[in-house]
């Protein structure tokens, strides 16, 4: 594991203050039963195996990864929905990892999850009022009902909808305008954290960036600070402060947006980025793509040494066999490696590939 100080200075945090949240070493395993009708736990699928992640007041940290990487499981046990297997998460100086529902319960006010699907988050019986009004009304933080009703139209407001249509119900609006009442419902307890689990996937892509500029619009004027998780680089790039990339549970590397896109070190980052079109057909045509070949393995038993190796082109067609040797059998620490920021890579070396 890499040390806490060590991503701070490699990935250009310095000068930004104590982070709000401090992720060491998250793991979030999911044990596989067998053994017939007497069940005993034969293995584990590790989801979640390692992460390292510091999260900074107004930041918006962008999560990115193939799907089935870890990503939304990593912040659900970041907001222990999904308890931890082991690891460290610390909100503004408190451990979560290991607290009870009731013991949560305070913490929740402050971070607060945005879900993925706008359709299935959202309970199709209530209406709108009573979707944003419930988490007002859980924590009581409205003292008569012309409160309550105040707050949740000054929330509908904020998020660009109309007022006057709380009584409406979930399957009376449109995609966009669903994730704008998920928005409002996180934002009814003045959280200071929201972890965004792909906002905008689910959407349209001519809505997606209405909701990405509503949240960029949140995020100055309230001052918030965001884990943005996505698969989406373009919209990765759009709204991030910094990336971290994820696969097969662990991070793989983390930089500034810029810095990342422009000058990527490990393998895995330069293959993803390498998949994004670009504009000129001419350099379109002209750079080389960096194709990852096979699938991914199992979570439940990861390769030996470095993960991406199974995959890695540098691995089959650069490397030596002394080289090979090395990501055969130790697992690369993320760290800095000269390349201006962290990454999980024995050889790293910056390419640009856009």
């Amino acid at each position: 594991m890499s040390a806490p100080t060590t991503e701070r200075t490699g990935s250009g945090a310095a000068g930004r203050g104590e982070p709000i949240l401090s992720v060491r070493g998250l793991q979030k395993h999911f044990p596989i039963k067998g053994g017939g009708l007497i069940k005993r736990t034969v293995g584990a699928v590790q989801a979640v195996d390692g992460v390292d992640l510091d999260l900074y007041p107004g930041e918006v940290l962008g999560l990115v990864g193939e799907s089935g990487c870890g990503k939304s499981t990593t912040g659900r046990a970041i907001l222990n929905l999904q308890p931890a297997t082991g690891g460290s998460v610390v909100f503004q100086g408190r451990e979560i990892v290991g607290l009870n529902r009731k013991q949560m319960r305070p913490l929740r006010r402050d971070i607060q999850l945005v879900f993925q699907d706008p359709y299935a988050s959202l309970n199709p019986r209530l209406p709108v009022f009573d979707i944003v009004a419930e988490p007002l009304i859980i924590h009581g933080l409205t003292k008569s009902n012309e409160e309550l009703r105040s707050r949740v139209r000054e929330l509908v407001e904020t998020v660009g909808l109309n007022p006057e249509h709380t009584n409406r119900y979930p399957a009376e609006f449109s995609g966009g305008q669903r994730q704008r009442i998920g928005i409002a419902r996180a934002l009814a307890l003045q959280p200071k954290v929201l972890v965004l689990d792909e906002p905008v996937s689910a959407l349209d892509v001519s809505i997606q960036a209405g909701v990405i500029n509503l949240l960029e619009d949140l995020k100055n004027s309230l001052g918030l600070s965001y884990l943005f998780i996505a698969h989406d680089l373009s919209v990765v790039r759009h709204i991030s402060d910094r990336v971290a990339v994820m696969y097969l549970g662990r991070i793989v590397e983390i930089a500034e947006r810029d810095e990342l896109f422009e000058r990527p070190a490990h393998p895995y980052t330069q293959a993803l980025l390498s998949a994004i079109p670009l504009p000129d057909p001419r350099r379109e045509r002209a750079r080389q793509r960096i194709i990852i070949s096979g699938d991914v393995p199992s979570p439940a038993n990861p390769p030996s040494g470095c993960r991406f190796r199974t995959r890695c082109q540098k691995f089959a067609n650069v490397l030596t066999d002394g080289q090979r040797e090395k990501c055969l059998t130790e697992d690369p620490a993320l760290a800095d490696r000269g390349a201006g920021h962290l990454n999980a890579c024995h050889y790293a070396e910056v390419q640009s590939v856009l």
